[in-house]
């Protein structure tokens, strides 16, 4: 099952997004053949290349290869990782 996740949660991140083939391919600086053919699973990117592609759909990519099924928002991320970094004191007044 896992051999077919990768190209799976491609399409759907992609597409919930509103990115065309050809626009993330432009982002990744590939050809836009290139992202359908990692969708119908007829070749895989490197792990820099998933890397980089989950950066830009803003996802995971550890979520794009089926390490995890919880989809998490980079904002939210962002906004955890300041507040860890806070002080007690601060952390009692903090509002994000």
């Amino acid at each position: 099952m896992k051999s077919i996740i990768f190209e799976k949660r491609l399409a759907e991140v992609r597409k919930e997004g509103k990115i065309s083939q050809d626009a993330l391919a432009k982002l990744v600086s590939v050809h836009g053949a290139v992202i359908g053919r990692y969708e119908r699973n007829e070749v895989k990117p490197s792990i820099e290349m998933a890397t980089q592609i989950a950066q830009e759909l803003n996802v995971s990519l550890d979520y794009l290869v089926g390490s995890t099924d919880l989809l998490l928002d980079k904002g939210i991320i962002k906004k955890h990782s300041r507040y860890s970094s806070l002080t007690t004191k601060t952390k009692n007044t903090y509002s994000p």
